[in-house]
This record gives C-alpha cells, structure tokens and sequence, in this order.
C-alpha cells in the first residue's frame, strides 16, 4: 500500500536580517534627504508659477510616500509568524510595492490634466529660479538613489521606492532643460511639454511594478522560472517516477517556495529520493523553502504538466 512522506524545508531565505537591516536604514536616509527638499521645491514652483516644477515636487512627494511605505512595510514584514499567520507580514512589502506603482499613476494622470490646461495658456515661469531648484533637486535625487541602489535587486518594495526616486531624478534633468529654454528663447510652452514627458516617464516606471506585485499576489510562477523545466528535472532524479501537483511561487521578493508530490518507485526509499530533489532544488533552482510529499508507485519517469494535474498519467510498473 502506498504510505505518506510529507516533508517541509523551512530553510532561511535570501532575505536575511542584515540585508533587511542595510535596506531599511538606506530607506530612512532616503526619506530624510527628499523630505526636506520637498518643502524647498513645492515653495519654489508655487513663486515661480512653473508647473515642471510644482510637477517635480509631486513626484518627490510621491518619493517620500513611497519611501514612507517601504519602510513601514519593511517593518511590519520583519515581525514573527503567528499561528495564524505562518508566513508572518511578508507580504506587506509587496502590498506596499503595489500601492507605490498605483500612486505613480495617479500622479502621472494629475499632471497630464494639469498640462493640458496650461498647454492652452502657457503662464510666465521665472526661469532662473527654476534653474536653480531644479538642480538642487537633481543633487538630492542623485543622492538618495545611490543610497538605494543595490536595494532593489533583493526587494520589488526597495525598487519601487527607487523607481520613484530615478523617476524624479530624471524629471529634475527635464526641468533644468525647460528651465534653459526659457532663459535662452523664452518659449513658455516648452513647460507644460516638459512636464507630459515627466508623466509618461512615470507611467512607464509604474509598470514593472505594477506587474511584478500583482504577479506575486496572484500566485504566479516567479519570472525567469520555467515551471515545467523544474518539474522535468525532478522526474529525472533517479528513483523518481512521477511529479505532479507542482506549484511554485514567490511569498515576498527572494523568498520562492516550491510544493509538490512525488511518487518514487516502490524498491526506493522516500525519503531518500525527496531529500535528493530538494537538494536538486536548492542547488541548480535556488529553491529553499520546499513542501514535499512523496508516495511509492511504479517504475518509468514521468513529469506531468500543470495542465494535466486534475487527470495524471500514473505508470504501474
């Protein structure tokens, strides 16, 4: 009679504790370094009457939201499992990845209305004092991204927040050309123009993000990861003779988690074959936290795809 070998590796996952902690005092330097350059920047366009300006300040506004976000995710993320929540908060950071991409939008849609209406009557801009702000907001930006580089690579909820500052970084290099433009020609439209490309260049951040934590939320396979190669690769473990009921899928950024059943041969040993696919797993796949069952069937070698999971192709030997 087949017997049950479920098994559950709960092994750390790249997200550890110190790398937790450089991202999160990388975010609250951050903040501060855009926080106070918000005020300066949302003062200077409202004197100066340049939209690309006040447009620059929103998106620093946004930044600082974000940033906000991000580290309160960050922290609620950090906090222990509970029997009632065995993963804990990690997925709060996707969440705040999530909000963070919808927010970009919002900002991308208000300052295309707000062109749209300065297009037809383009107000006088000092462009001087734009100039200056301007470039003063391009050092903090350049600053507060080289605090979160890097971040991203482990996070979707640092690289949101540091889209929103590459974003506003770039936005800055906008105004100081439409500042220049101003002062050189006097040509006041080019404000309102510089200010809808500032807003496309926001859309198109958002997207990746948007994408990405809705992928994570829904369960998706994690991108870059080929499902059925996994699974083939499992069914060709000798001793294995089946898998199915394969399902993987990312908990929060770098922590991907793997289930499925195995069915090994009757002369072998379950928990021997199931110890090596994890190991196989783990090796090749980067696949740590791993829910296994393992039952004995037959002999051959048979990956069953997902969309054949509800009628497998079970092999009596």
């Amino acid at each position: 009679m087949p017997h049950d070998h479920a098994h559950h590796d709960h092994a750390p996952h790249e997200g550890d504790h110190a790398g937790r902690g450089r991202r999160s005092r990388a975010l609250g330097l951050a903040l501060a370094v855009t926080a106070g350059f918000t005020v300066v920047e949302a003062v200077a366009g409202l004197l100066t009457g340049s939209l690309a300006l006040l447009a620059d300040a929103g998106h620093m506004l946004s930044d600082n939201v974000a940033l906000a976000l991000a580290l309160g995710a960050m922290w609620l993320a950090s906090r222990p499992p509970t029997t009632g929540r065995s993963f804990g908060y990690r997925r709060a950071e996707i969440i705040a990845a999530l909000v963070n991409g919808v927010g970009l939008v919002a900002i991308a849609i208000w300052i295309f209305v707000e062109a749209g209406r300065r297009l037809a009557d383009p107000p006088d801009v000092e462009g001087g004092w734009v100039l200056t702000v301007a470039s003063l907001g391009l050092v903090v930006n350049i600053v507060a991204a080289r605090l979160l580089h890097g971040g991203g690579r482990d996070s979707l909820n640092v690289r949101a927040a540091f889209l929103h500052v590459l974003g506003d970084l770039v936005a800055s290099v906008g105004v100081i050309v439409g500042a220049l433009v101003i002062l050189g020609t006097g040509w006041r439209t080019v404000d309102p123009l510089v200010s809808i490309l500032i807003g496309l260049l926001i859309l198109a951040s958002s997207w990746s993000v948007l994408r990405e934590s809705v992928d994570v939320l829904l369960e998706a396979a994690p991108r870059g990861v080929d499902v059925d190669e996994i699974g083939k690769r499992m069914a060709a473990v000798p001793g294995v003779a089946e898998v199915h009921d394969l399902h993987v899928w990312t908990i929060t950024s770098g922590f991907t988690s793997l289930s499925a059943h195995l069915l090994v041969e009757r002369d072998q040993d379950c928990h021997v074959r199931r110890r090596a696919v994890e190991e196989l797993l783990r090796n090749e796949y980067r696949i740590a936290h791993t829910t296994l069952q393992a039952d004995h069937l037959g002999e051959g070698a048979v990956f069953v795809p997902i969309e054949e999971v509800t009628s497998p192709r079970r092999r009596e030997g």
